[in-house]
């Protein structure tokens, strides 16, 4: 009897945005256009499988712009790059196509707007994330990193009534909303962001992760250990409701242990996961007992964005 109350809660959305399918896409059209290799600087979106699948089409993924031969096409990630990236490009004569997330290149400009206004910027983000070192690097002089509430007693601004924050996209909406409300109890002249800056998926995933959470002992997230947002709903989970949440990029990684006892799990899966990861996932679960999926929809999407502008131009008919 047991067996027949087992069910799977699949959150929706999950997996790819608009920003990950627009970067994805873009390798991908790239290669058919211009044939390989395609040099790409950094991982084009943070999951391993998406990486791996496009190295074996004939994409090059490089650390830095030195790496790439003089000449060659380079196409920049989904997280964005400091404007030295596109000096470095431009001194090496390379083909640049820029795939940053325009989510991303949002926070750019509201980073320089606030800049070039004498601001002092905080911007709450993970250390060493690639999307956090590209948009410091549009006005590094005036930003400063918050890296959560804790880091909040650390910083020092020159005018407590010039300051503003913006954040890295893909945060934690609650942790990102803690660490606000403890820079504006530091500095109440606080200024907001013109838009909120974690981008919309991001804040849709967690919303659906919030509403299986209640209701599943485990939660299994599928994604990479790089991947920000994907951690995230990991934390989400545990923090409303889920007795234990854990992120794998395999279903061959989930541990057969987490299963038991359980009769709820939810499933659902970071913004640069393919669907297929997923599918892979459910059928292990189906396999074990699990073969009731129920979807839970909590936001219905239909965000999408233009291929960059280098590649819609060299990809319009002659």
């Amino acid at each position: 009897m047991g067996h027949m109350t087992r069910r799977v809660l699949l959150a929706k959305p999950r997996g790819y945005c608009a920003g990950v399918d627009r970067a994805v896409q873009t390798v991908e059209l790239a290669l058919e256009r211009y044939g390989a290799p395609i040099y790409v600087r950094k991982q084009i979106v943070h999951n391993v499988h998406v990486v791996k699948s496009l190295e074996e089409r004939g994409a090059v993924f490089v650390e830095e712009t030195e790496e790439v031969p003089e000449g060659a096409i380079v196409v920049f990630s989904a997280h964005g790059v400091a404007p030295v990236v596109h000096e470095e490009a431009a001194g090496l004569n390379l083909r640049t196509i820029d795939a940053t997330c325009p989510l991303v290149t949002k926070v750019h400009k509201e980073a320089k707007r606030f800049a070039g206004d004498d601001f002092d910027i905080l911007l709450i983000g993970h250390e060493g994330h690639e999307e956090v070192i590209g948009t410091s690097g549009e006005a590094p002089e005036h930003v400063q990193l918050v890296d959560g509430p804790g880091d909040v007693a650390n910083i020092t601004v020159r005018d407590p009534e010039k300051v503003v924050w913006l954040s890295q996209t893909t945060l934690s909406v609650d942790e990102t909303t803690a660490t606000v409300e403890a820079l504006r109890a530091k500095f109440p002249k606080l200024m907001d962001p013109p838009s909120d800056d974690i981008c919309y998926a991001t804040q849709n995933r967690q919303v659906a992760v919030k509403e299986i959470a209640a209701e599943s002992q485990l939660v299994i997230v599928v994604g990479s250990e790089n991947s920000s947002n994907s951690k995230r709903l990991v934390d989400v989970a545990k923090n409303y409701g889920a007795d234990a949440s854990y992120l794998v990029d395999y279903a061959e990684q989930i541990d057969l242990a987490w299963l038991e006892g359980v009769t709820t799990v939810g499933v659902t899966s970071g913004a640069s996961v393919p669907e297929e990861l997923v599918a892979g996932v459910l059928a292990l679960l189906a396999e074990h007992g699990f073969g009731t999926v129920e979807e839970v929809e909590s936001v219905h999407e239909r965000m999408i964005f233009a291929l960059p502008h280098e590649l819609r131009r060299d990809l319009r008919p002659a």
